[in-house]
């Protein structure tokens, strides 16, 4: 694992994917979600069209270069006709599975509804050679002798084959997957429910969270998120629109109708407003690779928190903070209900989120040194400075970044490498890739 601090390194842009040059991209083509595989050497993304793109990692040349090793469509649109709904064929998550032999790789997709197992595979072409009649019609009579056709292996090519596919078990938009340590069980979680899958049973499911009231009137809150424990199998977490986050243990209950703890921030009463609740709501909630660290994103701030105090976070990084005099236009536009990533680095040591304008924010988790970039081939702002706490009696120096702000391009989804300082990052229709 690289021994740098990525906070007190500079970053560099490596590569973009995707088109850059275009005004307006068309809505198939917005990735919605960014995966790298446990070894960094694949990353997975998806779209809105329902298509998935890999990218392999070209171990011939220095630095992080990464090549398209094959694309695939995922999902295809559908009607339920039930409910006269339409289902999308956006891709909501990928999750890579292990292990993966260097000829096939397994990945679970999901929209909407549907979560699919993927084989990615490399294979020869067959060609057959030695035949009778050589594509041309004629007479048998005149065949003078019988040849065997032979089967011959021309060049190798990436196949794809949809393994398992695990259907009609969500009521409800599914947010996000999540694969246990075990490598056979992974769970599912929509707005109101968690499901508990084996990955090789399709048809049955087991509802490990269910907080739909017995009358929908008395809902409050929705699931956001969902994770399992890196290294313990029985543990996972959950969080939700209230700003809640909930760790569940399955050896106490195969229902977790309670929970082992909870973390949450108890806001001022007097200084709530109408926006309160929309921006206290958690967007993505991830464990440290060690487990001992939760790291949570919500509209203004993201979160760290240890595992063992549930009091309070031990620190709280402003994001949006500029943005709080703005929410009114925000709402209005519906931005303030986009939902930012956020995610460790492969040592657990530092953070990454992002935010408009393509700007990117790196912390290392103790909040002292803060990495400022913006998602370009050719980023304008590249700040590294260290986060100093403010001195009383001394005037806040004012942040100009969301003066003129562009709502239009942001930084949602996001993924780091799990053994180098290697970030990849989408905004709308490209993605970009950073190394320090």
């Amino acid at each position: 694992m690289s021994k740098t601090t990525p906070s007190t390194q500079e970053w560099k842009f490596q590569q973009v994917f995707g088109d850059t040059k275009s005004e307006e991209a068309a809505e198939a083509d917005i990735i919605s979600a960014v995966e790298f595989d446990p070894t960094g050497n694949y990353l997975a993304i998806g779209d809105r069209g329902g298509r998935v793109v890999i990218l392999e990692r070209n171990n011939q040349k220095r630095g992080a270069e990464y090549k398209v090793m094959t694309e695939f469509q995922s999902h295809e649109a559908e009607f339920d006709y039930l409910k006269s709904l339409e289902i999308e064929e956006k891709i909501n998550k990928i999750k890579w599975c292990s292990p993966h032999t260097s000829n096939s790789h397994y990945l679970l997709t999901t929209n909407d509804k549907t979560i699919k197992l993927w084989k990615v595979y490399e294979k020869h072409q067959k060609k057959i050679s030695n035949t009778n009649m050589n594509g041309s019609l004629i007479n048998a009579s005149e065949v003078k002798s019988l040849r065997v056709p032979k089967v011959t292996f021309g060049d190798k090519i990436m196949s794809h084959v949809s393994r398992k596919v695990y259907a009609n078990a969500h009521a409800y938009h599914i947010n996000s997957i999540s694969l246990n340590s075990d490598q056979e069980t992974f769970i599912s979680a929509d707005d109101l429910r968690i499901n508990l899958w084996h990955i090789n049973h399709i048809r049955d499911s087991h509802t490990v969270v269910d907080i739909k009231p017995a009358n929908m009137e008395d809902l409050s809150e929705v699931i956001t998120s969902s994770s399992f424990h890196p290294s313990q199998c029985h543990t996972f977490m959950y969080s939700s629109s209230k700003g809640t986050i909930k760790l569940g243990d399955l050896r106490q209950s195969s229902t977790c109708s309670s929970f082992t703890k909870g973390f949450d921030v108890e806001e001022d009463p007097s200084s709530k407003t109408f926006f309160s609740e929309i921006i206290a709501s958690v967007s993505d909630a991830k464990f440290s690779p060690d487990g001992r660290y939760i790291l949570s994103r919500d509209y203004m701030t993201l979160k760290i928190w240890d595992v063992k105090m549930e009091n309070k976070p031990i620190k709280v990084l402003n994001i949006h903070e500029p943005l709080r005099s703005k929410l009114c236009d925000l709402y209005e536009n519906d931005c303030i209900f986009d939902k930012f990533e956020c995610c460790f680095s492969g040592d657990g040591n530092n953070v990454l989120t992002g935010s408009y304008k393509n700007h990117l924010h790196i912390f290392d988790r103790q909040g002292r040194t803060h990495s400022h970039i913006e998602a370009s081939t050719s980023p304008a702002i590249k700040k590294k400075k260290t986060v100093k706490s403010l001195i009383p009696g001394r005037p806040k120096k004012k942040d100009d970044t969301f003066e003129t702000p562009d709502f239009s391009k942001k930084c949602l989804h996001l993924a780091w490498h799990p053994q180098e300082n290697i970030i990849a990052v989408s905004s709308v229709n490209s993605l970009y890739i950073f190394a320090s």
